[in-house]
């Protein structure tokens, strides 16, 4: 029976050990397994205006709504907005947007767009003030300042298609008539003229 023993302790020791890495495997998949890449119409759109036209249309629909531009470049825009919920809550969304032509067409191009939404919280740290007493050295006593900071404690890419919806639809209002003209006679010409049924004589 003694010699048992030594067997069966390292048998329950090796079961411990898979069933601790049996638990491992089945915690939480990372989330880059969510990423299947088969929608691509939440964080993009086509428009019938040119590269140029869509991302100066996204612009205008950003800053109409209170967004500070950061970059503003002929297919590159970026902006922010601030939002305080509570008073020691902020809240600030981010906007990247490129504007891409599809294909050698002169007015249609795509609009891909992505939103963060960071979240921050209010940090106090106390400072002690500290007093020096000859020989006693310094005596940090109870009166003292505090320093108040932002930080980050959460951040995510927006994933709503709705919210995107209402997005390219102020970039829709936004867009010069001019250019979906252009673009409507651009694509006549591609298609050719429409075919008119044939009038019958009456005899």
């Amino acid at each position: 029976m003694r010699r048992l023993l030594p067997s069966l302790s390292v048998s329950a020791l090796l079961i411990t050990g898979v069933a601790g890495l049996a638990g491992c495997s089945t915690s939480k998949p990372s989330f880059y397994h969510q990423e299947d890449f088969s929608e691509t119409d939440t964080y993009s759109r086509s428009f019938g205006a040119s590269d140029n036209a869509v991302c100066e249309a996204a612009r205008r629909a950003l800053l109409g709504q209170g967004y500070i531009i950061s970059k503003a470049q002929a297919n590159i825009v970026d902006g922010t907005k601030s939002f305080q919920p509570e008073a020691d809550q902020h809240v600030e969304i981010a906007f990247h947007i490129v504007c891409a032509p599809n294909g050698k067409a002169d007015h249609n191009a795509s609009l891909f767009v992505s939103a963060t939404q960071d979240r921050y919280a209010l940090k106090k740290t106390n400072n002690s003030a500290s007093l020096g007493v000859g020989v006693l050295g310094s005596v940090s006593m109870p009166f003292g300042s505090s320093d108040d900071s932002l930080v980050r404690v959460a951040s995510e890419t927006i994933r709503s298609g709705h919210f995107y919806d209402r997005f390219f639809g102020a970039v829709e209002r936004y867009l010069d008539p001019a250019e979906d003209d252009a673009a409507k006679a651009a694509k006549t010409q591609l298609d050719g003229p429409v075919a008119q049924p044939e009038k019958k004589e009456s005899k």
